[in-house]
């Protein structure tokens, strides 16, 4: 693993943006994933999460019915 190889336990927002869009082939921003990761109080004190918490988050919201 190289250091521009983006750890999924460890993206920022903007990394993490970057791979949602292309894995979904829509747009996607930093500024979506920030506030996701935030509501869902996910961030750490150096600004990454894991892209694993996060989308369990979202997978949860979304049975709960909390996703639009």
């Amino acid at each position: 693993m190289t250091a521009e190889t983006p750890k999924i336990t460890a993206l920022t927002p903007a990394q993490a943006a970057k791979i949602l869009a292309a894995a979904h082939n829509r747009r996607v921003t930093e500024e979506q994933v920030r506030q996701v990761a935030e509501e869902a109080q996910l961030l750490r004190a150096d600004g990454t999460f894991s892209l694993i918490e996060y989308t369990a988050y979202l997978a949860g919201e979304a049975t709960r019915g909390g996703i639009d």
